[in-house]
């Protein structure tokens, strides 16, 4: 498909000159992209104060226009954690090269040899929100992958964003790469996000990160492909058989480790056979963490006044906060039941002893990630070895689950003869 036609968008601007970069970028070889993404871990550390007192102006505004604190704690950048998004960079040079990876190949009768190989995507859009760690997960990702790299975060983070993406240019130039294989999108206004949804033939895929809201605005409006990202209604199932402790250690993990991002926990579901003796523990350990639970009436009846009486919303709320949905279930099919009516898709977990009963859970829950007998929190690209993510899909199409640097590929045919003319 043919680019649009010369305007003078800045975003459309910005776009072309990715594409640009793009096009210089592809056929570099993984140890400048290397050097690229170990002279931006580099110039993090070396510049955090510089990236903590730009976040500081971001965090300030957003206390003063009363933000929630779970917001303000996805926006929050401290020096541990610039060091943490550092040391992610650096593992992501670790991470074997997808580009040029052989999925197949063979001889054909003909004598034509025949090969698929993984090729960048090109152009890569993010559309995100108040999470500027992402601006590093994302252009790392796309640098390692060989893509250009379009940034697009909340106005909510201009300032972090702005002081990140200074850093990383520098870095890349610095390394010898073109400085516009990363960029910030220009403006911060609702017409610019149209723009870069627009941008067909010059971006090749967006990516949306964030709440509900945001990832339908894109899939629905968006005329450039979309790979959509999913929000976390995540639940974790104590069956029957569940183990008290191991229970109890999941769940408060998976509710209350870091209630504020996608693979937190938001509804417990336990089976009736159990619950006289779990659900006091569990109310007992879910208030020392700090968690309000919003029950059916099992769990009012076992924790009185504690327990707020749940709605129809809360079945399928992310709250992304010291909440959880809670409800009593006859049996294993009726949990997973009200995991397929109200779940977005993210993660699900079911803790027990009984194989049979994992099995049967696993092969019916239709998720991107389905744990055993461990916490929903583990459903992280980091934590699944593929170094920082681009995003959770819960799409399913191309890309499922943790976005590592496959997901970040497409593939061509390389088909070579000798002379062979079709007859």
């Amino acid at each position: 498909m043919s680019a649009p036609q010369t305007t003078d968008s800045p975003v459309l601007e910005a776009a072309r000159r990715a594409r640009t970069a793009a096009a210089d970028l592809a056929p570099a070889p993984r140890t400048l992209r290397d050097a690229a993404l170990a002279a931006i871990a580099d110039a993090l550390t070396a510049r955090t104060d510089e990236i903590v007192a730009a976040n500081a102006e971001d965090v300030s505004a957003a206390r003063a226009a009363g933000t929630p604190e779970s917001v303000v704690d996805r926006l929050t950048l401290t020096p541990e954690r610039v060091a943490a998004i550092a040391s992610d960079v650096r593992d992501v040079i670790a991470l074997p090269d997808p580009v040029g990876e052989v999925l197949r190949g063979s001889t054909l009768p003909n004598g034509l040899e025949l090969r698929q190989v993984r090729v960048p995507l090109g152009v890569v859009g993010i559309i995100y929100e108040a999470r500027p760690n992402v601006t590093v997960d994302a252009a790392a990702l796309c640098l390692k992958s060989g893509n250009a790299v379009l940034l697009r975060g909340s106005s909510s983070a201009h300032a972090s964003n702005t002081a990140l993406v200074a850093v990383l240019r520098d870095a890349v130039t610095e390394a010898g790469l073109p400085a516009d294989v990363v960029q910030l999108v220009p403006g911060q206004s609702r017409e610019s996000v149209t723009e870069l949804m627009r941008a067909r033939g010059l971006v090749d895929v967006l990516i949306p990160r964030g709440g509900a809201s945001l990832i339908k605005t894109v899939v629905e409006q968006s005329t450039v492909p979309v790979i959509e990202t999913g929000t976390g209604n995540c639940h974790v199932y104590v069956d029957e058989r569940a183990d008290l402790e191991t229970a109890l250690a999941i769940l408060v993990n998976s509710k209350a480790q870091r209630p504020s991002v996608c693979n937190a926990a938001e509804t417990v579901l336990v089976h009736e056979g159990i619950a006289d003796a779990f659900l006091p523990r569990a109310l007992d350990a879910l208030a020392q963490a700090g968690v309000t639970v919003h029950g059916d009436k099992a769990w009012q009846q076992a924790g009185g006044e504690t327990v707020v009486p749940a709605t129809d919303d809360d079945w399928a709320a992310e709250y992304l906060s010291y909440d959880i949905a809670a409800a009593v279930v006859p049996s294993l099919d009726a949990a997973v039941e009200h995991i397929r009516t109200h779940s977005s898709g993210h993660t699900e977990a079911i803790v027990t002893t009984d194989t049979a009963a994992a099995r049967r859970f696993t092969a019916l829950v239709d998720s991107a990630a389905v744990m055993v007998n461990a916490s929903t929190r583990f459903t992280d690209g980091s934590q699944f070895g593929f170094g920082a993510e681009i995003g959770i899909s819960t799409q399913k199409l191309h890309a499922r689950g943790p976005m590592g640097l496959p997901e970040l590929t497409s593939t061509k045919y390389v088909v070579t003869g000798d002379g062979h003319i079709r007859r």
